[in-house]
């Protein structure tokens, strides 16, 4: 087995991108969503993606276990044991690929010590993969053009670029941002949102409300492989995972530039 993250994220790339390759064949017929036990859609795509990723990996790394989105049922008190764990969301922003609005990705995480330390995001429709590695670099790829470094902006006094997720509104974040200042708000789709703050074009993507830890691992590790920080609210402290029987995230930021933070805190505070 490779030893180190970055003898691993060729074969990563790869897999996210075959798993996008099986998406967008369902993508592009007359397909059906049933909904799972929390209300949440469930289609081919996502069975098939997740079927392809767990084959793949587990050819890749044997000795490696893997928790899926769609395979999530582990106890808690077998994953604990656990210092090393593929974490996968086979098709991130489901809802996303039922409206067709082409905002859903692939999402592959190595998580070890709670933290993640290797991360691909892939979005299959404009075929394009951000990957990243904490204490290494970042990057991102499209239509084949080889990879190209990317780096979180540095702070702008104003406006603040933020993002919000398409598919979730919350009246807190609304008191929030209307404290925080001269801000433009985007809607952005599925754990793109972390991306877009990796390669500089958005400074800050708050979530308050629930989102579970494969959301937003393999994101984690692209943000801040850029130089960013994902921290859960509203301690500030680094999130972590696999911590306890949930699988829920905590309320969090993350954000480019540490000043950011600072600017969040002082609005959230009121």
């Amino acid at each position: 087995m490779p030893s180190l993250p970055s003898e691993l994220l060729d074969a990563v790339v790869d897999i996210s991108r075959r798993a996008g390759r099986e998406i967008l064949e369902v993508y592009g017929t007359d397909f059906t969503a049933r909904a799972k036990a929390d209300e949440s859609p469930l289609t081919e795509a996502d069975l098939r993606a997740h079927r392809l990723i767990v084959a793949a990996l587990a050819g890749l790394t044997p000795q490696i276990p893997i928790l899926s989105e769609e395979s999530a049922e582990i106890p808690f008190d077998v994953r604990s044991r656990w210092e090393c764990y593929w974490l996968v969301d086979p098709l991130d922003g489901t809802k996303e690929f039922v409206s067709r609005n082409g905002e859903f990705t692939v999402n592959i995480a190595l998580v070890a010590q709670h933290r993640p330390i290797l991360g691909v995001v892939h979005i299959p429709v404009s075929d394009t993969t951000y990957s990243g590695i904490p204490g290494v670099g970042a990057w991102r790829e499209a239509n084949e053009r080889g990879r190209v470094r990317i780096g979180v902006r540095a702070f702008a006094a104003q406006p603040l670029r933020v993002l919000g997720s398409r598919s979730h509104g919350n009246p807190q974040l609304a008191t929030t941002l209307d404290r925080l200042g001269p801000h433009e708000l985007r809607a952005v789709g599925s754990s793109i949102k972390l991306c877009v703050v990796a390669e500089a074009n958005a400074d800050l993507y708050p979530r308050l409300g629930p989102t579970s830890e494969w959301d937003i691992g393999a994101g984690q590790a692209v943000l801040e492989a850029a130089g960013g920080q994902v921290v859960a609210l509203p301690d500030g402290l680094p999130l972590r995972y696999n911590t306890k029987d949930s699988l829920l995230n905590p309320d969090f930021l993350a954000y480019g530039d540490a000043r950011c933070f600072a600017r969040w805190k002082a609005a959230s505070a009121g």
